[in-house]
């Protein structure tokens, strides 16, 4: 018999091409089923008490909005927090700890002015005066500063002995033997071999805002409105000596004796007069400065002149020049050229044969 097979309303359940065609690619798997937050009761169960045909599932475990948190993101909880316990670790046994200690005071410094007995002797030649001198046979500038042989100590290798020694050849180059620094024009020499929190403290001296250190603890330094160098090659004499103070501090002192040759500004004729600093400069490393190439200047003493002992010397050192004498008198006399004689009582004095003179007296 011929004609339709299927129902007029279509075949059950849809086939393709009949009913419904928006859900016929739609496959629910076993993972969407599960995740289902309602949950249709059973033919047994809806025999029981239940008002409702469906009730709510609970949240399964890795399933759903009531998921847990995956393995991987403990992983990364626990990694990051080892990272941070790590870093307060470290940041509470910072090896440098000690050496950061160096940095928290300002060097200690002092300053004695040797007075002249008299008027103070010139002559327009610079090189006259030197060869009149003990400074006749100092070394000229940077050249005359050495260093001795560098040796291993408990704790610092050779190598790092070298550096410190080189560091404090730099710092005493700068500090005392740089024309530019000695004349006032520039302090950048000396600020670049500090570390960050003694530049802080160098700039506030320099400025005139530490009330406990002045400019000349740090340089040597003149006014260039009444003294200029008359020869650029300063004269200089001494030593550098080291030690280990402790298994973290190396320290170098350097024990020199400078002598400028200076006139007054105006013209070049000008007598010149020979004005002579002894200075002990102390300088400490850890092994942080050492890496860094950083100094730290923790003690300065200095003995000059001829020079007014009324004079302010905070900012710029203030010699007396040819011709010129001082205002109040001397106390005992002290020979500057002397590395090994004991500071003077505030106020001393070149004893006789100490203060240059042209003619050699």
């Amino acid at each position: 018999m011929a004609g339709r097979t299927d129902p007029p309303e279509g075949t059950p359940g849809g086939t393709p091409g009949a009913g419904d065609e928006e859900y016929q690619s739609t496959v629910f798997d076993e993972s969407f089923v599960r995740a289902a937050r309602l949950e249709e009761f059973s033919a047994q169960e809806r025999l029981e008490d239940h008002t409702t045909a469906v009730r709510r599932r609970p949240a399964a475990s890795g399933h759903g909005f009531g998921r847990t948190v995956p393995k991987q993101g403990f992983a990364l909880g626990l990694i990051v927090l080892m990272a941070f316990a790590a870093a307060i670790f470290l940041g509470a046994n910072n090896p440098y700890e000690v050496d950061r200690a160096l940095h928290a005071d300002p060097p200690a410094g002092s300053l004695v002015a040797l007075a002249p007995g008299g008027e103070v002797p010139g002559s327009a030649d610079a090189a006259e005066l030197y060869a009149s001198s003990p400074a006749d046979d100092y070394g000229a500038g940077a050249g005359g500063v050495r260093l001795p042989d560098p040796r291993q100590t408990a704790d610092f290798s050779r190598e790092q002995v070298l550096t410190a020694l080189t560091l404090a050849k730099e710092y005493v180059v700068a500090s005392a033997l740089t024309p530019n620094v000695l004349a006032g024009a520039t302090t950048a020499p000396v600020r670049e071999l500090l570390g960050a929190e003694q530049q802080r403290q160098f700039d506030s001296a320099v400025g005139g805002r530490d009330p406990h250190s002045d400019a000349t603890d740090w340089l040597i330094r003149f006014d260039a409105d009444e003294a200029l160098l008359a020869d650029p090659q300063v004269r200089v004499a001494g030593d550098f000596t080291f030690t280990q103070v402790t298994e973290d501090i190396l320290q170098v002192d350097g024990r020199h004796v400078f002598v400028y040759a200076l006139r007054p500004p105006g013209a070049l004729d000008t007598e010149a007069a020979l004005f002579t600093v002894r200075r002990l400069v102390r300088l400490q490393f850890g092994k942080e400065e050492l890496r860094d190439r950083d100094v730290v200047l923790r003690q300065t003493e200095t003995v000059a002149g001829p020079m007014d002992c009324g004079a302010d010397t905070s900012a710029v050192l203030t010699p007396l020049l040819a011709g010129e004498r001082a205002s109040l008198p001397p106390s005992a006399g002290f020979d500057p050229y002397v590395l090994e004689e004991h500071r003077p009582a505030p106020c001393g004095s070149f004893p006789a044969g100490g203060m240059p003179t042209p003619d050699g007296r």
